[in-house]
C-alpha cells in the first residue's frame, strides 16, 4: 500500500462520525492532509463531574476550529435530509459509539469507511484495546473495513499487525492505535474510492467479542483471578474503569503492580495461583495517587 503523505485540495466530500479522543486523531490528519470533510457527526454532549458541566466530544472542537459543520442527532433519522444535500458523500467513522443503520449507510458512496482497534473478526464490540491486554494476546493492531449494519462485521481493506509487549498500558496503546490507524487510514482512503483496494468478508466462525466496560469489571478478586489476570486488568483498565480492591473497609485504585512469590506490605493479596499481587502504587481515597508504603504510612499516623 502507498503511505506517502500526498495533499488533496479537491476531490471527493466525506463526513466523519467520531465521539471518542481515539476518533480525534483521525479527524485531525484527515483535515491536516487535505481532505474535504463536510460535517462532523457526533453524539450529543453529556454532563461530567461533580458540578454537572456540560462536555462536549472533542472532534467538536476540532471541527470548529476548522469552521467545519458539527451535527449531534440523538437519532440518525434527524440528519438524512442534510446529507442528502452533500451527495455523493463518502462517510468515514471512527468510535463514534452508535450503530449505524443500513438506511443511514446507504446515503454514502461508496458507503462508510470505518476504522476499528483490533485484527478483525477479533474483539467485535466496544473494547477491544482493553480486551487484547486484559487477556494478554501477543499481538495487537487496526483493520480498516466496509462498516456495515451488522456490529464490526463487514468486510476488511487492510489491516495492520504489531506486537503487544507485556507492559502495555490501556492509555498508551490507546494513543498508539490511535496514530497507527490514522496513518493507515488516510493512506487507504484513495485505494478504497478508486477500487484498487479492495474488501475481503471477515470469517464469522473465528470472531469473538467484547462486551461494554463497566465499573464491576475493575474489582479485583483474588479467588477468581491469578495474579498475572489481576495485574493485566490493571493495566488493561488504568483509563476506565480503574481496578480496586477491599483493604480494611477502603476501597483503593491500583494504577500499578507486579506479580511476585511473597508480598511485600499487608496491602499484598494472594491470588489463586499461589502468587502475590504486589501494589506498587494506588489512588488513596483523598484522590491523591502514592506510593503503598506512603499511604500505610500516612494510615498508621
Amino acid at each position: 500500500m502507498n503511505t506517502s503523505k500526498t495533499m488533496k485540495t479537491s476531490g471527493p466530500r466525506f463526513i466523519f462520525f467520531g465521539t471518542e479522543d481515539f476518533s480525534a486523531t483521525s479527524l485531525e490528519a484527515l483535515l491536516e492532509y487535505g481532505y474535504d470533510i463536510r460535517a462532523v457527526v457526533t453524539k450529543p454532549d453529556t454532563k461530567k463531574g461533580r458540578g454537572h458541566k456540560r462536555s462536549a466530544p472533542l472532534v467538536k472542537t476540532i471541527a470548529a476550529e476548522h469552521n467545519i459543520p458539527v451535527w449531534q442527532p440523538e437519532r440518525l433519522s434527524e440528519i438524512t435530509e442534510d446529507i442528502k444535500k452533500l451527495q455523493p458523500v463518502t462517510g468515514v467513522l471512527v468510535s463514534y459509539g452508535r450503530i449505524i443503520p443500513k438506511a443511514t449507510i446507504n446515503l454514502f458512496t461508496p458507503g462508510i469507511i470505518n476504522l476499528h482497534p483490533s485484527l478483525l473478526p477479533k474483539y467485535r464490540g466496544p473494547s477491544p484495546i482493553e480486551s487484547a491486554i486484559a487477556n494478554g494476546d501477543r499481538s495487537t493492531g487496526v483493520s480498516i473495513m466496509q462498516l456495515t449494519h451488522e456490529m464490526d462485521a463487514g468486510p476488511v481493506y487492510h489491516k495492520v499487525k504489531f506486537h503487544l509487549p507485556q507492559y502495555e498500558t490501556g492509555p498508551h496503546l490507546t494513543k498508539k492505535l490511535a496514530r497507527t490507524g490514522a496513518s493507515e487510514l488516510v493512506a487507504s482512503i484513495g485505494e478504497i474510492l478508486d477500487g484498487s483496494l479492495k474488501a475481503k468478508p471477515q470469517d464469522d466462525l473465528k470472531a469473538t467479542y467484547c462486551h461494554l466496560l463497566t465499573r464491576a469489571d475493575g474489582d479485583l478478586h483474588p479467588t477468581k483471578q491469578t495474579a498475572q489476570q489481576a495485574e493485566r486488568l490493571i493495566r488493561a483498565y488504568l483509563d476506565f474503569p480503574r481496578t480496586r480492591f477491599d483493604y480494611k473497609g477502603t476501597s483503593l485504585i491500583v494504577t500499578k503492580a507486579h506479580v511476585a512469590k511473597k508480598p511485600k506490605t499487608p496491602l499484598d493479596a494472594a491470588y489463586k495461583d499461589g502468587n502475590f499481587l504486589v501494589i506498587d502504587e494506588l489512588v488513596a481515597p483523598s484522590g491523591k495517587t502514592m506510593s503503598a508504603d506512603a499511604y500505610l504510612k500516612g494510615r498508621k499516623s
